[in-house]
């Protein structure tokens, strides 16, 4: 899960953000290249949606034919990234499916023919947007999929659109028919329906969305008349060509910033070809008069897996090794488990080890169990692995021996029992004869390139190739000093201008000085202790450079049973502002910030709900809500809204903080088995209210074994 939302885009070794910045104005063609980046890194599925029938891209993003959505929904976990350019219309979509019967996703709209008021120049204005869909009914042979919709519905709602629309396949046609309202609705073929529950739903209001954008323009809602839209595509014989024919509900005579288009029809074709597996170039003629091109790339994130060339696991009936120090060195090399100590109380061997490589915990003890079993004399009657992180004690699973070595060495099928195999999270107490305590101290240090990148803004792209180097020293099992810094290689951040005031303290909006100033900054410089204050009690400390922005002490207890679908926190801490230079001077501001937080798995879809109230780096208070769905894969997608007593203008554009946001595990997509994550975020607004602090560890996220997931599913992990 992805905690706290950084201001700035980052690619980096193991925590990966790309997010938007200010507002409007930089370029469609360098957007599509700043945001494509990190996704055409993710590998390529084998069984692609490009050139498959109904699973095409409309021009706004999500499932539909050109102009028109319809009733179809993408695969569950599909990512899809596009870009339309239908004059004036540059359009970046991202759109996400993270159940199989909800689309969702953000767009941003660069209007070529219309400059953005507060900049003077060539520089286009850019909406942003966000579109759902939902679909209601599924297709069967005799009844259509049914879908509602809303577009552009949390944004400046220039666009803003809602519909109701269904789909039938037959044979190689897929058939779609719809009604709209707003946007979708403007040729208004049809009064309003509802007009008979109220007037107001005679007309649409045009005063909605706020006049600086971000607000829920629910006023609007299935309101004034409708039009009516739908089309079909049909599969060539040819596989990678789909063809496609439709009406639009729009007649253009009541485009965004006053750009009304001719239109010489409704009726729009269009084509789509694949160019492989998940990348589709699009094109057609819409309003009888324009062309469009655009391009499509999908990700299975669901299904994102590569094979492993781990080294295999140890031969069960290897010699033993001359001392336990080489033992836990095995451990760590081969079934991935650092080892903090082993001992042996009568015929129980006990080893407390933090998990370091594989993510299921299964196949780190089935590695062990062999390298174990190597080792221990024929007294030993069970292995205990007692999993910790950092110093906490978070759960322990007991492995009988005989039992694990007749399945490790029989045929498949006597493997299915899981004989003598149970977790727990009641926590046995180490006593007995320690065979290998390892030495509290350790040092580890890393080097790699960093990518930060702030784009969304009126000074358009900007971005700062750096050289970053981390180091950790841990004083003992529950503390340790972290820090990072950082060289600038190349940037072009000389074209930083900032335009728009907040009427809050400038807590964020600072962002472009922090990457500007200086070309090398210490990012982080922080030391934490935790500890384990019951047995469902943990707690964390620490103090210093607690991330570019701020400096500070700060602290946090976290409730959380062993596999419970809840768990509830509370953090709080004293900051002060950095200077922008990213040394030790500080700024003339300072605040506390903290906040209540419960974790909720709400056994729906798998859908994590995190819901935060407290008080915010700039003062303001409120609330935040954050859900997210982790897929078998180990990728978890999500978003996230704050709203705080901050009023609409003193947040400026955007009227309150939202995102979307990516937690890919490297598992997913490198050949070597890892436990790191890289987190890619969407934020389109970078403002002052509802900003948090960026903490470089959260108790949940270190607790995460306290919950058992998939232990049992991941059962056959035990003998790879």
């Amino acid at each position: 899960m992805m905690s706290d939302k950084k201001p700035f885009g980052q690619l980096q070794a193991s925590r990966s953000k790309l997010q938007g910045s200010r507002g409007q104005g930089v370029k469609g063609s360098l957007l599509l290249a700043a945001c494509s980046l990190p996704l055409l890194a993710l590998p390529v599925q084998a069984d692609g949606l490009a050139g498959k029938l109904g699973q095409g891209q409309s021009d706004f993003g999500g499932v539909g034919l050109m102009q028109n959505p319809t009733a179809r929904m993408a695969p569950e976990g599909t990512m899809s990234a596009s870009f339309s350019w239908t004059e004036p219309y540059r359009r970046f979509n991202l759109i996400f499916q993270p159940l199989d019967w909800l689309e969702g996703g953000f767009r941003f709209v660069e209007i070529e023919n219309r400059e953005f008021l507060a900049t003077e120049g060539d520089t286009s204005f850019l909406d942003k947007g966000f579109d759902m869909k939902l679909r209601l009914l599924e297709e069967t042979r005799h009844w259509p999929e049914v879908s509602l919709g809303f577009r552009d519905l949390a944004g400046t709602t220039l666009f803003g659109a809602e519909y109701l629309v269904a789909g039938k396949r037959w044979h190689d046609f897929d058939f779609s028919l719809g009604v709209g309202w707003g946007y979708l609705g403007n040729a208004a073929d049809i009064d309003s329906p509802l007009g008979f529950l109220s007037e107001e739903f005679d007309e649409r209001p045009t005063d909605v969305g706020g006049s600086r954008g971000g607000e829920f323009a629910l006023e609007a809602l299935f309101r004034g008349p409708m039009a009516f839209f739908g089309g079909v595509e049909y599969q060539t014989p040819w596989d990678p060509l789909v063809l496609q024919l439709e009406l639009e509900g729009n007649d253009y005579s009541n485009e965004p910033r006053d750009t009304e288009q001719d239109q010489d029809s409704r009726f729009n074709l269009g084509a789509r070809l694949a160019l492989s597996d998940n990348f589709e170039l699009r094109g057609g003629w819409q309003r009888g008069n324009t062309a469009m091109a655009g391009l499509v790339y999908n990700v299975d994130l669901a299904g994102l897996s590569q094979v492993k060339r781990d080294p295999p696991p140890a031969p069960i009936d290897a010699p033993p090794r001359e001392n336990w120090a080489e033992v836990a060195e095995a451990l760590e090399q081969n079934a991935g488990m650092r080892v903090s100590r082993i001992s042996r109380d009568k015929d129980d061997l006990r080893v407390e080890a933090e998990p370091v490589t594989f993510r299921a915990l299964t196949q780190s003890e089935g590695r062990a169990g062999r390298i174990l079993h190597a080792q221990a004399d024929e007294e030993v009657e069970s292995f205990h692995y007692r999993w910790e992180n950092r110093g906490m004690d978070l759960r322990e699973a007991v492995h009988e021996r005989e039992a694990f070595v007749v399945a490790a060495t029989s045929a498949e099928q006597a493997r299915d029992h899981r004989h003598g195999i149970y977790t727990h999270g009641r926590l046995s107490d180490p006593d007995g004869e320690v065979l290998y305590d390892a030495s509290e101290q350790r040092f580890s240090w890393g080097v790699g390139p960093r990518l930060d990148q702030n784009f969304g803004g009126t000074d358009g792209y900007l971005f700062r190739l750096m050289a970053a180097v981390d180091a950790e020293y841990r004083t003992d099992d529950n503390g340790w000093l972290f820090g990072e810094a950082a060289w600038t290689v190349v940037d072009n951040l000389d074209n930083f201008d900032f335009v728009e005031g907040s009427g809050l303290p400038r807590v964020r909006t600072f962002i472009a000085d922090y990457l500007s100033e200086s070309s090398v900054g210490i990012q982080t410089l922080q030391y934490t202790r935790t500890g384990k204050l019951g047995d469902n009690w943990y707690a964390m400390g620490y103090g210093g450079l607690l991330e570019m922005m701020y400096t500070g002490v700060g602290g946090e207890i976290l409730y959380r049973e062993f596999n419970s679908p809840v768990a509830i926190g509370l953090e709080a801490n004293q900051v002060y502002q950095r200077e922008f230079d990213q040394g030790f001077g500080l700024r003339d501001y300072d605040n506390w910030t903290g906040h209540l937080t419960s974790y909720i798995e709400t056994g729906v879809e798998d859908v994590l709900a995190k819901v935060s109230v407290g008080r915010y780096l700039a003062g303001d208070v409120g609330g935040t809500l954050d859900l997210s769905r982790e897929f078998d894969s180990g990728v978890r997608i999500g978003a996230w809204a704050t709203w705080t007593d901050a009023g609409v203008e003193d947040f400026g554009e955007g009227g309150f903080d939202k995102g979307l946001y990516l937690s890919i595990p490297y598992d997913a997509i490198f050949t070597r088995s890892s436990r790191e994550r890289a987190d890619i975020a969407w934020r389109p607004l970078t403002r002052d209210g509802g900003a948090r602090l960026n903490r470089q560890y959260e108790l949940y996220d270190l607790t995460r074994e306290r919950q058992l997931g998939d232990y049992w599913q991941d059962y056959d992990k035990t003998w790879e």
